[in-house]
């Protein structure tokens, strides 16, 4: 089947009180529109088209989502649902089903997209209806008494009887591809509000005839639209709460579901514990038996099997490798690799650098620019000096070697296989294999000091 969708997203939102175009706004790490277009794109369908049509921040909304290929059209003058399907129509000649979707509604589940278009198969004017045990505000759908839909009643038209109506339209529908211009056509701005109505078109196929059908969500969150700060936050914790939910289907352990923010792709191996807290964004990896202590934020990270990351810890476009031990309170920046049972402890900073197997930098450090060997010792408050205002520069640490408290590293710099580096130097020379280096002012004792006295 020729599918094509149209997504209509040229709302300003004024409730949102933002400059930020509405459909921008995010769900999850994801614009509202992103997750909207993910779920169309499940639709099977040869020559799948999608054209979403922009008004409000068009701009914005073409430079934010500019990876994607869809088809941009921009609505100027914004006059209801129907005229703006009408700026899409003829993008969709030729399709079989036109599937109509909104960009602030972005909970909407593929499976019930295709649902909606198989009720439609290119014949029926489909329908996502749903049931809401307050249906006030919303169109109610009008059946007869064989069930058959005869017509969308909206709240302030509907009769006393119709109002006990709690079956309603989420607007969400699937259009015959042939029938679509001449319903367009046929829809006039005859109201109060001067505008468009798509929802009118139903009316025109039951009166020639074509079969009006419905297909329903899973829930009613699928079509919570999002018109508010609240509502975003409402289907920020739905959704976050569905991520969590996967996650312990597929075997993790969560301390607490509700207090975990996935906002890209996490991907877990078996035996993994998240602690409270913990945000992931954009693409995490985790291998098996991983631990993610308290309070920590990874983004852009692949952690290898067995590795313990300690609460209130940072990782960034990261690799770390199998058994390594991280935290509390470190922070890896991007490219650090650490390789197989190193360690980077409490308040150590990393950034660009390769730390080898087995070694260690347990405390308030800063490593960066450098390529550490494995079996290596740092100790606390070392440091990496490696800018000079202008360039940076490279330390090499080699295997074996042991670097005193509170050295610093002035790069570019190498230390040798095996060398030690004395407690409280400053090292501007290479220090070879083997060697203790020491650079630091010789001590005096003055006997006969007097400390000084305070004066009155």
């Amino acid at each position: 089947m020729n599918i094509h969708v149209i997504i209509l997203a040229a709302g300003q939102g004024s409730r949102m009180k933002s400059a930020l175009p509405k459909v921008l706004h995010p769900i999850a790490g994801r614009s509202m529109l992103e997750h909207v277009l993910s779920a169309s794109e499940s639709i099977p369908g040869t020559n799948q088209s999608t054209h979403v049509v922009i008004g409000h921040g068009a701009d914005k909304v073409r430079e934010r989502l500019a990876h994607v290929s869809v088809n941009w059209i921009e609505q100027t003058e914004q006059l209801g649902t129907g005229h703006a399907v009408m700026q899409a129509a003829t993008a969709c000649e030729g399709a079989d089903v036109v599937l109509v979707l909104y960009g602030d509604v972005p909970m909407i589940r593929p499976n019930t997209l295709n649902a909606l278009v198989s009720a439609c198969g290119g014949e029926n004017l489909a329908l996502l209806t749903v049931d809401l045990a307050n249906p006030s505000g919303y169109g109610r759908i009008v059946r007869d008494e064989l069930g058959a839909i005869l017509a969308i009643v909206e709240d302030k038209d509907a009769t006393h009887e119709q109002k006990a109506i709690t079956e309603t339209n989420t607007g969400i529908m699937a259009i015959p591809g042939t029938r679509l211009h001449p319903w367009l056509n046929s829809l006039t701005n005859d109201n109060a509000q001067g505008e468009y109505y798509l929802t009118d078109i139903v009316a025109m196929a039951v009166a020639e005839g074509t079969s009006v059908v419905n297909a329903r969500p899973g829930s009613e969150m699928e079509v919570q639209g999002v018109n508010n700060r609240a509502q975003q936050a409402q289907l920020e914790r739905l959704l976050q709460l569905r991520n969590a939910e996967q996650l312990m289907n597929d075997g993790v352990t969560l301390m607490d579901p509700a207090r975990l923010d996935v906002r890209g792709t996490l991907t877990c191996g078996s035996d993994v514990v998240i602690d409270i807290n913990c945000v992931f964004e954009g693409k995490v990896v985790l291998g098996d038996g991983i631990e993610i202590g308290p309070n920590c934020h990874i983004k852009d990270a692949l952690i290898h099997s067995g590795t313990v990351i300690k609460a209130n810890s940072v990782i960034e476009d990261a690799v770390v490798g199998e058994l390594c031990d991280v935290g509390p309170f470190a922070r890896l920046r991007p490219g650090t690799k650490l390789e197989q049972k190193a360690k980077v402890g409490n308040f150590v900073e990393t950034k660009k650098v390769v730390i080898g197997a087995g070694s260690k930098v347990n405390h308030l450090s800063y490593i960066g620019d450098a390529e550490v060997g494995s079996g290596v010792n740092i100790g606390a408050g070392t440091i990496t000096c490696n800018y000079d205002g202008a360039n940076k520069f490279k330390t090499t640490i080699a295997d074996g070697a042991f670097i005193g408290s509170n050295t610093a590293l002035v790069a570019p710099v190498s230390i040798g296989k095996d060398a030690l580096v004395g407690a409280g130097s400053t090292v501007t020379s290479d220090v070879p294999d083997e060697h203790l280096g020491v650079a630091r002012g010789r001590q005096r004792n003055i006997s006969g000091w007097k400390k000084p006295v305070k004066q009155s």
